[in-house]
């Protein structure tokens, strides 16, 4: 018989598009009558076939002895027996009366396994490969999982990872395929270099961005690790970082990584045209819909004349006014700003303009790329569901709170069309990232106080941020020293009963041993916070504690549980742990508002909590407490990375039946003043020098924080200078002498680390304005609070 070209083209063709002509060997051949167009035939007969069953072959054609056929039969039957993935190639014939189908199968996987891999567990690396046990196996497959195993090592900053497949025979066509890895060295990045940018230097803009260059902990924190789309999304941090500084013509010219392969590290250059700085000009606002009145609407508009260009401050006003004209009953209003730069002035006039949209509604919203977040944790950040009137604005706000939880590396929200013309789409993909977290910290005390001792301490904890997929957080914590030891458990459910509503509660349990007592506190806290908007958000909470007391042996030789003559304690503290067990029942609300930057490493913006506190409800404590503090930072130098930081602070305590007892005073802390011992300032009894705390504090703080010369800033850590002024006066305590209000002062210095055990923090401070029965501590050396 002679072959038809017209049908080998085409079974060619066919074999092409299944994607298996990249082996090289799959090439379907036909041989047909080229005198017919189309033909029967008596009986099918398949050759070559070891596993599979010859009916089932038969029946995959789709072809019929006695039933005519002709060419486009034939294709779909390759197409078919190729689509199985079974066979490595396929066959068809005509011989006379019978339909020959011959084939070669693939070879069928028995095991797959990985050798020399320590960085990699077999389990992650078995999830990654296409190749699997009973599966067929394939030349092609097993290079392009050889591909994808040395890009997981790439992933961990390992590139020069050399994976070496191998195929052993077992007989009855059956294979093991065995990867061998030799993983090689960390592969590092030795520099990030800047080109072009003149107005911030090279380590404040590697400040910025999240690749950051090797150093000693970075086997740690793993942030030098090489990856191009890390790279761009670097790039686009930049673009955000001088947008929302002014230069509105920031561009990237050009970014690129050099690997030295003897060196085994990386060079990241990245090339930028900064621009001119830009301020805001005059600041408009306009309206095509009826019924609008602009002038209203003016408040929302963040971006000031005179003041520094930002992007962000244009994006707010378009989020501030949308919702605004949303609440007015135009839901499809769309709010378009229009710049018009001044190149002389260096002034950029923008025109706030509301139209009404397009009318188009959310289809459906689809969740892409998470395999361990579960759907509802991500779709409960958006203010629009199915069927909802479609808004840009609330959807780039979703955005930004998914990217806020920290569950993801990347986000990215995109529309596709829907099945009508004004439906659309919300694509959501998103990559998952680690959430669980180890952190440990330590301390050390100089203080020799009466009722403190000296030494280190420490603190572990373990957290999740994503407990179970479901957006719920876990702490764990554990810490202590030679005079204390306290145990935490925390848990918060963000959306409590599916509303933007946090909920969660407190287990604590804490002993404090001084020199003539010991103190244990246990008890728990039930809270829940609410957002009021963006910047705003209110807590509640219940406290529940109890208090146990018991005098060391120093103080009570007998063990009768009354103090010795000798004790050196005073009569107010001895009052206080004679009343036996302490309970605490109180309620507390507190008003947070926060406009940080970054939490994390914050620069611009404000923090401050004010908090009441009422106990009562049951127990012993019957009193009313204020406490505020704010923090301020601003940056003072972006040329410099200069930040400057202004806390202020105070309290006040007021028993409503009967005096305060002396454990529900304020006592001080380096958040209060640096330089003075814990509870080191303020009323004390004359006879033991016992500092009894006070009823009413007031603390202020002025701080300048800047890079330190020589160390690299992915290394975390940041100068300090600071004064603080404080003072604590007032008690209810009978004997109590020094309840004036004296002011304390110190000055000192710090050294700040964001180290990959969490933040740290160490002060020397120096006494400035002192009292003469105040406790001096210059050094303090422990777990960083800024908040």
């Amino acid at each position: 018989m002679k072959a038809s070209s017209r049908f080998m083209s085409a079974a060619s063709a066919v074999a092409l598009s299944v994607g298996l002509a990249s082996s090289g060997m799959l090439a379907a051949q036909l041989a047909y009558v080229s005198q017919a167009e189309a033909a029967t035939v008596s009986r099918i007969e398949v050759r070559g076939n070891q596993r599979v069953d010859a009916e089932t072959i038969r029946n995959y054609i789709g072809i019929r002895p006695g039933e005519s056929f002709d060419n486009g039969d034939v294709n779909e039957a390759i197409k078919r027996l190729f689509a199985t993935g079974l066979f490595s190639d396929v066959r068809i014939s005509q011989s006379g009366s019978t339909l020959v189908v011959v084939v070669d199968e693939y070879s069928i996987v028995n095991q797959v396994l990985f050798q020399g891999n320590k960085k990699i567990k077999d389990a992650n690396l078995s999830q990654a490969v296409q190749l699997k046990p009973r599966g067929s196996f394939s030349n092609a497959m097993m290079e392009s999982d050889a591909e994808t195993i040395r890009e997981a090592y790439r992933r961990i900053g390992r590139d020069d990872t050399t994976v070496t497949p191998q195929v052993q025979q077992l007989g009855d066509n059956r294979v093991n395929v065995i990867f061998n890895i030799q993983e090689g060295g960390r592969t590092k990045i030795a520099n990030i270099n800047f080109v072009g940018n003149n107005a911030y230097s090279d380590r404040r803009l590697r400040d910025v961005i999240s690749t950051k260059q090797s150093n000693i902990f970075s086997f740690l924190i793993r942030n030098d690790v090489y990856a191009e789309d890390r790279l761009r999304a670097d790039e686009e941090t930049l673009r955000r970082f001088y947008y929302d500084h002014g230069y509105a013509d920031f561009r990237v010219i050009s970014s690129s990584a050099e690997l030295n392969e003897t060196e085994n590290e990386y060079t990241i250059t990245i090339t930028v045209d900064e621009g001119e700085r830009y301020t805001f000009g005059e600041i408009g606002l306009e309206t095509t819909i009826e019924g609008i009145d602009t002038e209203r609407l003016r408040s929302e508009i963040d971006s000031k004349k005179g003041n520094v260009y930002s992007a962000k401050a244009v994006e707010d006003s378009i989020i501030g006014l949308t919702e605004e004209v949303a609440g007015l009953g135009y839901a499809f209003a769309q709010v378009t700003p229009r710049g018009d730069r001044n190149f002389e002035t260096r002034e950029i006039s923008v025109i706030y303009s509301i139209d009404e949209g397009p009318r188009a509604y959310v289809q459906r919203i689809e969740i892409r790329g998470n395999t361990r977040t579960r759907d509802y944790v991500i779709r409960r950040e958006f203010d629009i569901s199915e069927g909802d009137a479609f808004n840009q604005v609330l959807v780039q706000r979703a955005k930004k709170r998914l990217e806020d939880l920290d569950f993801f590396q990347t986000v990215n929200v995109s529309t596709v069309p829907g099945s009508q013309p004004d439906q659309v789409i919300l694509v959501v993909d998103v990559v998952e990232k680690p959430t669980g977290e180890f952190s440990i910290g330590a301390g050390y005390s100089t203080g020799e106080s009466a009722t403190s001792g000296s030494g280190f301490s420490v603190e572990g904890s373990v957290s999740e941020r994503n407990f179970l997929g479901r957006g719920q957080y876990v702490r764990l914590s554990a810490g202590g020293g030679r005079d204390s030891r306290d145990y935490q458990f925390s848990f918060t459910e963000p959306y409590f009963l599916g509303s933007r509503i946090s909920a969660g509660f407190d287990v604590f349990h804490r002993t404090r041993r001084y020199d003539e007592y010991e103190r244990e506190t246990t008890g728990a806290t039930v809270r829940f916070g609410l957002p009021i908007t963006e910047a705003l958000s209110t807590q509640l909470a219940y406290i529940y504690s109890q208090e146990e007391y018991e005098y060391r042996e120093r103080c009570d030789d007998n063990g009768d549980g009354v103090p010795d003559a000798d004790c050196d304690l005073s009569s107010a503290i001895v009052e206080a742990i004679n009343d036996g067990k302490w309970v605490k029942s109180s309620v507390s609300g507190s008003l947070i508002y926060n406009t940080i930057d970054n939490m994390r490493n914050p620069r611009d913006g404000i923090y401050a909590n004010f908090t009441t506190e009422v106990a009562g409800l049951g127990g012993d404590a019957k009193f009313v407490k204020f406490t505020a503090r704010g923090n301020y930072y601003k940056t003072l130098s972006e040329e410099l990375d200069l930040v400057g930081l202004i806390t202020v602070g105070g309290g006040h305590v007021e028993a409503y039946d009967g005096d305060l007892r002396i454990f529900d005073h304020f006592e001080s802390t380096d958040r209060i003043i640096r330089g003075f011992d814990y509870n080191g300032i303020g009323p004390y009894d004359p006879e033991t020098n016992d500092h009894l705390g006070g009823k009413t504090y007031f603390n202020a703080s002025v701080e300048a924080q800047f890079p330190l010369p020589v160390i690299p800033p992915s290394i975390g850590m940041r100068g300090a200078v600071f004064a603080d002024a404080a003072t604590l006066y007032g008690s209810d305590i009978p004997q109590a002498v020094g309840t004036g209000m004296e002011w304390r002062a110190s000055v000192g210095v710090g050294l700040i680390w964001a180290s990959p055990f969490g933040p740290l923090r160490i002060d020397y401070a120096v006494p400035v304005v002192k009292e003469d029965n105040d406790d001096v501590q210059n050094f303090n050396f422990g777990i960083s609070t800024r908040f």
